[in-house]
């Protein structure tokens, strides 16, 4: 399991975790609001008791003040007190500054016939008196508070971790610098000891096949050691014809991969293509990609590279007739530490993903992918024109 894996389920885990505290939460406050819902019944219902009582008991000696206490007690639960022509003959708790206003009292009637079936209060001449009520305003502040809650957690969760990864990309890209930088310091010095020695090697070794190889390995350190300084400095864009960087990088990789891997294009190596490019990171790049692309065949197929010009930049298309890449992965392939093969660090596309879009500006993408029969990596760069000779 590769370090982006456990990464992946990590986040899993968490995010689970998350559901259920937040599932735990709203049920616990689903509990306690309906809990409160039947309290606010039973205490409008003993309202409606009070009301029947002083209605069906006339007698002026009976002390009701218990009764009338159990009616002023309720301070919570809005309650209209109608006649069975729906006219309202008091109520308690709704807006008073709405009180001589009839609209607002058949608007609030109707909210509250689709909240509670009302309350009959049987009269004594065989008429009878309609109680409506709805849930009082703490009772809709509890019922929503596991959505606002969800939502401030949520909120919260992802602050927390735009930051933690704002912080952590900051963490790595000083990482990734300082690695590089560091790798270029290591590789200078024994590239400049090889040169002079090289010098030594002309005036006393006759064969120059030998020298000259020596000669390639040496520009190919140095060349490593150039592209290493520049990751993490200010990177400058030239206009340049881009051919000649493809064409030079596959001829590079032409004489180091298997005789049976094919190279094919829709450009000739005179075709002028002028794109505002960093060479050697591009050709990094290429490189990376176009390596990937051979181990995904097992050292035998053929690679395509296209170019086309849109308005979106220019197009370029790396095409393999490899093993494929399941949909899922067709993200993580870029990110760091993502490999299938046993040996490597999986920095290779990321490497390559962050040269063309952080600085060159651009996109690299899985553009398709089949398993079984190939993937196409796409990468769109901002050009200055496209002109053929």
């Amino acid at each position: 399991m590769n370090i982006y894996t456990r990464k992946q389920r990590w986040k899993l885990l968490l995010f689970i975790c998350a559901i259920i505290i937040a599932m735990g939460s709203y049920w616990f406050t689903k509990n306690l609001t309906d809990k409160l819902a039947r309290e606010e019944r039973k205490k409008v219902e003993l309202w409606a008791e009070g009301i029947k009582q002083l209605v069906h008991n006339q007698d002026l000696n009976k002390d009701y003040s218990f009764i009338l206490e159990v009616i002023r007690n309720n301070e919570t639960v809005p309650v209209i007190l109608t006649d069975e022509d729906l006219n309202v003959i008091s109520s308690i708790n709704l807006n008073k500054q709405e009180k001589e206003n009839e609209e607002y009292y058949k608007k609030t009637i109707e909210e509250m016939r689709k909240e509670h079936d009302p309350i009959v209060v049987e009269l004594p001449n065989g008429k009878k008196n309609y109680i409506f009520y709805k849930d009082s305003t703490l009772l809709t502040q509890l019922f929503y508070f596991p959505l606002i809650q969800l939502f401030v957690i949520s909120l919260f969760l992802g602050i927390s971790y735009y930051a933690f990864s704002i912080s952590r990309k900051a963490e790595q890209n000083q990482v990734w610098v300082g690695m590089s930088k560091e790798t270029a310091h290591q590789l200078g010095t024994p590239t400049s000891s090889l040169m002079a020695n090289l010098e030594l090697l002309k005036s006393k070794l006759k064969d120059q096949v030998i020298i000259q190889e020596i000669e390639k390995d040496i520009h190919r350190l140095k060349k490593i050691t150039d592209r290493f300084s520049k990751i993490g400095s200010s990177t400058k864009l030239n206009n340049q014809n881009i051919v000649p960087v493809i064409h030079n990088t596959i001829q590079y990789l032409r004489t180091r991969s298997s005789k049976k891997v094919a190279y094919e294009t829709n450009f000739a190596e005179t075709d002028e293509i002028i794109v505002p490019i960093n060479k050697p990171l591009l050709e990094w790049v290429l490189e990376n990609v176009i390596k990937n692309a051979i181990d995904a065949m097992n050292g035998k197929g053929k690679i395509s590279i296209g170019l086309q010009n849109k308005n979106s930049g220019l197009i370029i298309d790396i095409a393999d007739t490899g093993k494929g890449i399941p949909k899922v992965k067709h993200s993580t392939i870029f990110q760091p530490g993502f490999t299938t093969k046993k040996r490597g660090w999986g920095l290779g596309l990321s490497l390559a993903k962050r040269i063309v879009e952080e600085y060159h500006k651009g996109k690299i993408y899985v553009h398709q992918s089949e398993l079984k029969k190939g993937t196409t990596i796409r990468i769109i760069l901002k050009h200055s024109g496209f002109l053929k000779s």
